[in-house]
């Protein structure tokens, strides 16, 4: 069987489905492809390319982006962009450290551009639009590394901490009252950012 780069990316994605960004070594990759990992070096010259790559094949659901349909508003549009990009990373665990490890993505620059030339064509001055989608992607990025990070495995003082903060537990407590869940927060914050 031939050795490819799209079939090493693959078994790549694979290991990070499997353990993370942690699993995702050349020796473990090269054990699941049965060669050496020196022979991997053919196709990615260092683990950061590699990432790279596996970062394009998480961001690979967005390649069908497309310009709002008619009358649909550019801050609806850009939301449920965020959206998409939040959960092609949120389907890999650390698939939010893989992306934010490749700060050159294609992907990530094609939805940009798209992005850009939607707002400034919707009327935002051109530097709005940049640091609109700017702002948004690295909130999505940023709020999905928060999410995949592991939690504090020791005992959590509820009560001391809502003695210190009490102001906060109550702001948590009456944004989840209706049933809201972290799907719902990351929409609402997303909509504070692209809001006028």
């Amino acid at each position: 069987m031939a050795l490819d780069r799209e079939k090493v990316v693959a078994a790549a994605v694979e290991l990070l489905d499997e353990g993370g960004l942690e699993g995702l070594t050349l020796r473990k990759l090269g054990e699941r492809l049965g060669v050496r990992a020196p022979t991997l070096y053919w196709h990615f010259k260092d683990k950061a390319a590699l990432v790279a790559a596996v970062a394009e094949a998480v961001l690979s659901d967005l390649h069908d982006l497309r310009r709002p349909g008619a009358g649909e508003k550019w801050d609806d549009w850009l939301a449920g962009v965020a959206g998409r990009l939040r959960a092609a990373m949120i389907a890999h665990p650390d698939g939010a450290r893989v992306v934010s490890a490749a700060p050159l993505s294609e992907t990530l620059a094609g939805v940009s551009e798209l992005a850009i030339r939607t707002l400034f064509t919707h009327g935002l001055p051109l530097r709005q639009a940049r640091l609109t989608v700017l702002v948004v992607v690295r909130f999505t990025i940023g709020h999905v590394l928060d999410e995949q990070s592991p939690r504090p495995a020791d005992p959590f003082d509820v009560d001391g901490f809502t003695e210190r903060h009490p102001t906060l537990v109550a702001a948590i407590g009456d944004y989840l009252l209706d049933g809201r869940t972290a799907d719902d927060l990351f929409a609402d914050a997303v909509r504070v950012i692209v809001s006028r």
